[in-house]
């Protein structure tokens, strides 16, 4: 299996962050060129770079450009991109990681470096994600997965999509179903695009349309990301997962999740402590710049929503597999204690 993939969205130059703009795929390939910590923050706020572990790799890039102009920057540049997302736990881990460097050297370089170890680390965490997830599945596996979960949405290769591009290359898979997954329209812009460029067999459905598939043919996984996961195993992702694992649960298919390390947060007891951002009600009632709900109408749009553990029966990471997850299975398997603030 090749190391690396078709898609590489983030690049890093040393004078600025190349992000490939999420937005506007698969109609146009557009770079943005980040300068600041304001600009990788509003990149990551208005969805321009989208995903948890993608958007983690670009704050800690966003974090040197602002030292490498002010060498007093750093509080202020954390908060600005610890604000731009407040559910992706990786934002957090990869600037408090970044912290503790800068602290330690007040070194622009060694900060650097760690921005580097980030990115890389990441990838090589996809991979291994993608190796004990794709061992789950039997040869033949149909599934689904909803959103971007690939090298859009982390280093490379993805979490989700890197199990259904690993069982790709190893002969396990027969059919990927893709949601549309609104209002963005991740799994039909970016989903579709890169299942295309690697050549995976895939059929796009609408994000009502997963139930009534489970019910009519054979399904044998749904394998989602996640943006963070509790202690117990209760896992926020975007809006729409907990429907489809009650779905799943419905209709026999099995429940993967799939997420490097630091998306646990083990300082969150539960599903009921993790906050669920809420956007504009423009992105419901407006597409493109253009009305398509009445004017005036009121919106509900949580972007995320959290997967009770019961209903998951594997959390795949790069350190292994948690089946069944609670808070004793999901220690065991990454080797920390499960207690608040000791992770």
């Amino acid at each position: 299996m090749p190391m690396t993939c078709a898609v590489q969205p983030i690049l890093w130059t040393r004078k600025q962050l190349r992000l490939l703009d999420q937005r506007e795929l698969p109609h146009e390939v557009r770079w943005l060129d980040c300068r600041s910590a304001a600009d990788v923050a509003s990149a990551i706020h208005e969805m321009a770079v989208r995903g948890a572990p993608a958007i983690g790799i670009a704050a800690a890039y966003g974090l040197v450009l602002a030292l490498r102009a002010d060498a007093d920057a750093f509080d202020r540049a954390f908060a600005v991109l610890a604000a731009s997302r407040p559910t992706a736990v990786n934002l957090r881990w990869a600037l408090e990681r970044m912290r503790g460097v800068w602290l330690a050297s007040r070194d622009v370089d060694a900060l650097e470096a760690e921005a580097v170890r980030i990115h890389d680390e990441d990838l090589a965490q996809n991979l291994k994600i993608g190796d004990h997830g794709a061992a789950l599945l039997d040869s033949g596996a149909r599934v689904i997965t909803h959103c971007n979960t690939g090298a859009l949405a982390t280093g490379g290769h993805g979490t989700a999509l890197g199990v259904i591009r690993s069982a790709w290359a190893l002969n396990r898979l027969a059919m990927v179903y893709h949601t549309e997954t609104r209002p963005w329209l991740q799994g039909a812009r970016l989903t579709a695009w890169e299942l295309q460029q690697e050549g995976i067999p895939s059929k796009l459905i609408a994000d009502g349309a997963a139930a009534y598939l489970m019910a009519s043919e054979t399904i044998d996984w749904v394998i989602v990301g996640a943006d963070r996961i509790a202690a117990n195993g209760d896992t926020a992702n975007k809006i729409g997962t907990y429907a489809l694992a009650v779905a799943a649960r419905r209709h026999g298919v099995k429940f993967m999740v799939a997420a490097p390390s630091g998306t646990f947060d083990l300082r969150c007891s539960s599903g009921r402590e993790i906050p669920i951002e809420q956007r504009p009600a423009t992105e419901l009632t407006e597409f493109r710049g253009r009305a398509v709900a009445p004017a005036g109408v009121d919106a509900f749009n949580p972007v995320f929503d959290v997967t009770p553990a019961e209903l998951i029966d594997a959390i795949v990471c790069e350190h292994g597999v948690v089946e069944k997850p609670d808070a004793t299975r999901i220690a065991r398997v990454l080797g920390r204690p499960v207690s608040p603030g000791r992770d």
